[in-house]
């Protein structure tokens, strides 16, 4: 997904300003954490009712989205697709109307390339389906175990799940699910899908005209930043690629993060520089969707954003009809889905999302006050969200703060047209 999406995609300011930012976000968790036992002990705990639960997560580990032009290439061979048994689990995938499912035209992109050893370019692999069903086995014990929330076995009426349209993300979903209901299931397993066309679980630059004129252009523009320049440099000169070959901090991260989560044998030169490497991946994303552009970051995962809120407000509001909502709702996206949703929550680490990672949100009420409140994760650790007193964060405050990057279908629509209004097609 790397590529293919971040070849109109790009993010915010390089350097000093994102390392500031990176700052700050630990200074916030810090602070709240120093007046934390006064706070926090304000909410009794235990009356507090676990209501609803929304994971955010990314595919397992897979197979480099392009190969580095290199004469030494690393083989992807074919045994590295094998199934383990614990995570066979039967689904169907629709639609979102329940439909036929739709043609994944990303798919048919990658199986046109073949990489050394036969493999073809983003597979999910046997570690990333472990990694899947590991993470499943982490929220049966999350939900299931120590909390008496989710059914043990799968059933429909508790769990809704929805993909993007992409055979790793669908089969990291399955692995998934089979750790979070050990293979047991009460009713068909149904994985909802959308048109590429129209998918949100994504900056959509294909169906945003708007964002892909105002990103046009920052990828190569941000490997000429300073800094990042210097070291995009000395990296292809160690690994013996001519400055020409297009290779970014992008795709070095891409190989070089496959490569070792399937501890294959790996260029000395991506071992060495590998903390630069994700750092300079990292700007060189930030200075594509740029952090001060907020409409840019609308456009990228507004209507995602809306879609969880909305799954808030159905559990609060007293007039939503029984089986209109669900225990746990499954969304099972990409690392450009994650970076912008922790940008706009205001908890992004300055860490690329590595596979199998997830964000989770849960919803509780007060049995007395009837208060509520959200109590947010990332990769099974506690955040405090922009805008928030603490980590267990009053419902209003937290739904304030993804306000201000929440669009409707119809904001987004009106958005992602002004392109042609305003002529924004100046690719800065």
């Amino acid at each position: 997904m790397i590529s293919r999406v971040f070849r109109v995609r790009m993010w915010a300011p390089v350097g000093v300003l994102t390392s500031l930012a990176y700052c700050l976000h630990q200074r916030r968790v810090a602070l709240a954490e120093q007046r934390g036992s006064d706070d926090q002990n304000s909410v009794d705990r235990s009356l507090l009712e676990l209501k609803m639960v929304q994971v955010v997560f990314r595919h397992g580990a897979r197979s480099p989205l392009k190969a580095l032009p290199r004469e030494e290439q690393v083989e992807w061979k074919p045994q590295l697709l094998e199934v383990p048994p614990q995570t066979r689990f039967d689904y169907t995938v629709t639609n979102l109307a329940g439909g036929p499912k739709p043609h994944s035209p990303f798919d048919s992109q990658y199986h046109e390339t073949t990489l050394k050893g036969g493999m073809f370019a983003g597979q999910l692999t046997k570690v990333g389906m472990q990694q899947m069903f590991a993470l499943g086995e982490r929220l049966r014990k999350n939900y299931v175990e120590d909390i008496p929330f989710l059914s043990p076995t799968f059933n429909p009426l508790e769990v809704f799940i929805r993909s993007t349209n992409i055979h790793r993300n669908l089969e990291s979903t399955r692995c998934l699910l089979a750790g979070l209901f050990q293979c047991q299931k009460e009713g068909p397993v149904i994985i909802h899908t959308d048109e590429a066309s129209s998918e949100v679980l994504y900056p959509n630059y294909q169906n945003c005209r708007s964002l892909r004129e105002r990103t046009r252009g920052r990828r190569q523009a941000a490997a000429l930043q300073p800094g990042i320049s210097e070291d995009l440099k000395k990296v292809k000169e160690g690994m013996g690629i001519a400055s020409s070959d297009g290779v970014d901090f992008l795709i070095l991260l891409d190989n070089m993060a496959a490569e070792q989560v399937h501890s294959l044998p790996s260029c000395p030169t991506l071992k060495r520089f590998a903390w630069m490497i994700e750092q300079r991946a990292v700007d060189t994303a930030l200075y594509i969707l740029q952090r001060e552009d907020r409409e840019s970051l609308q456009m990228a995962v507004g209507q995602f954003l809306h879609i969880l809120e909305s799954n808030l407000l159905k559990v609060v509001d007293p007039a939503t009809p029984p089986g209109k909502t669900r225990k746990l709702y499954l969304y099972a996206a990409h690392d450009v889905t994650l970076m912008p949703l922790l940008m706009a929550l205001g908890i992004f680490d300055h860490k690329w999302p590595p596979f199998a990672v997830d964000l989770t949100m849960e919803l509780y009420q007060h049995r007395e006050s009837k208060e509520w409140f959200v109590q947010l994760y990332y990769r099974g650790e506690e955040q405090v969200p922009k805008g928030c007193p603490d980590r267990l964060c009053p419902l209003d405050k937290f739904l304030n703060t993804m306000s201000t990057y929440t669009l409707s279908p119809e904001k987004y629509h009106t958005l992602c047209c002004e392109a042609q209004v305003m002529g924004l097609g100046n690719g800065e």
